[in-house]
């Protein structure tokens, strides 16, 4: 999940550090007993069932069961927000929401409206929930920039927001970061 090596997250240069903390808190993707929403947009489906695909397979590999997998379907990613906010506040409260879309640049501003208000509200649940809501939403210039990120490989940006949903999930169930039942 890093753009070059030169900025990558080395954890080993990390080890010292917790020595110098009275409490380290740190997310993992064991995903087992988590209850994970998906929220995942149809327009340019093609480039988002790449993404689910991704998705469900970093869950089905971090040992998240297909009975804790929710998926509802929004007609755009602009109406992504809405069912992320459906999945924290409904019957079955998710533990944690994933919202998958494309958003491709084309030749009005529409792109900036879609893209910005989307990531807008995505943010906005999870902060007014306090449950993680991530942003698995590409915002690309081209259509072959959204194929490249939405590879069936290690790259697949659905993937990466999985394991972001999982990590985050995890870590905020530890220490101060936990909430008292």
């Amino acid at each position: 999940m890093t753009s070059t090596s030169e900025t990558e997250f080395d954890p080993a240069s990390v080890q010292s550090l917790r020595a110098r903390v009275g409490e380290y808190l740190e997310g993992s993707v064991d995903g087992r007993g988590l209850r994970v929403a998906i929220a995942c947009s149809r327009f340019n489906g093609a480039i988002t069932v790449r993404l689910l695909e991704g998705a469900l397979d970093a869950l089905e590999e971090s040992g998240i069961e297909r009975g804790d997998i929710a998926l509802a379907w929004a007609p755009g990613a602009f109406e992504l927000p809405l069912l992320a906010r459906g999945f924290v506040t409904g019957l079955r409260p998710a533990d944690v929401v994933i919202t998958l879309g494309a958003v491709i640049r084309g030749d009005t501003g529409h792109y900036e409206v879609v893209a910005g208000e989307c990531a807008r509200g995505v943010q906005d649940v999870q902060l007014r929930s306090g449950v993680p809501v991530v942003f698995g939403v590409l915002t690309t210039n081209t259509v072959e920039q959204a194929l490249e990120r939405s590879l069936p490989d290690e790259t697949n940006k659905g993937r990466e927001a999985a394991l972001t949903a999982l990590e985050m999930a995890t870590v905020l169930r530890q220490g101060s970061l936990a909430r008292s039942t």
